[in-house]
């Protein structure tokens, strides 16, 4: 026998042993009113069909509940009432089952559902907390920075007049859903380290190719004024986007 065969087969073995490990089924908890909407018996065969996984209703201790009450993001909903995932255990079964509704074939299938009354369910609207991005540094001598070096070719404020066409405008800037990073680095972004220095961050220029213009030498302190002035401006409206026909 070759000596690569008792290898393969406790592979094998292994490999089974560990399939049949797995729970193929787990309890399934839901309110009445979602059990007697007949949405359940129309998904959970589709799931089964889709993983080999099936589920057992009223079976406790339950190792999943779809509840209406909020345990993270909403999977589906009706009459503008939700349901949520609440996994009670690590049953392989039932976490499969929490990525299939959460997952787009899940929800067409359950967008698919027609009840015999009462409005359709659906995907529900997720609320997102987007927090403001705000620099540290002092405002105030941000405008006074920014009027003094960034003008010569960016307008920095709704007044200001003067700038390069070709630059976009601090406000236009801020209307980039990557400003922060621009504005977090600007002072190594092209074209700045051509004729900008910040005291202790940048090396000296290369005395082969010295700034075309009057140099710009700026303090830490300076930078994140800049930052912190860049950061309390109102974004441009740039319009919607284009689109390609």
């Amino acid at each position: 026998m070759p000596k690569w065969v008792p290898v393969l087969i406790g592979l094998m073995m292994t490999t089974m042993a560990a399939a049949q490990e797995a729970p193929r089924s787990f309890a399934l908890a839901a309110d009445e009113a979602l059990v007697q909407s007949g949405l359940l018996d129309y998904i959970l065969p589709r799931f089964a069909l889709k993983t080999g996984r099936r589920a057992e209703l009223g079976i406790e201790p339950a190792d999943l509940m779809l509840t209406d009450s909020p345990t993270g993001g909403a999977v589906f909903g009706r009459d503008g009432q939700a349901w949520f995932v609440d996994l009670r255990s690590d049953n392989d079964a039932a976490l499969r089952f929490a990525d299939w509704l959460r997952s787009d074939i899940g929800l067409r299938t359950v967008e698919r559902f027609v009840p015999a009354s009462g409005a359709a369910f659906g995907a529900v609207a997720q609320e997102r907390i987007v927090e403001a991005i705000v620099f540290d540094g002092d405002a105030v001598l941000g405008a006074k920075v920014s009027a003094l070096h960034c003008a010569r070719c960016h307008r920095v404020s709704e007044e200001d007049t003067n700038s390069i066409g070709s630059t976009p405008s601090f406000m236009a800037l801020k209307a980039l859903a990557d400003w922060s990073d621009r504005f977090g680095a600007f002072y190594v972004l092209n074209p700045h380290p051509s004729f900008m220095l910040v005291e202790g961050v940048s090396p000296d220029f290369d005395p082969a190719r010295p700034p075309s213009i009057v140099p710009v030498l700026l303090t830490l302190d300076e930078v994140e004024a800049v930052q912190a002035y860049l950061s309390g401006l109102a974004a441009a409206d740039l319009g919607a986007p284009v689109a390609a026909k």
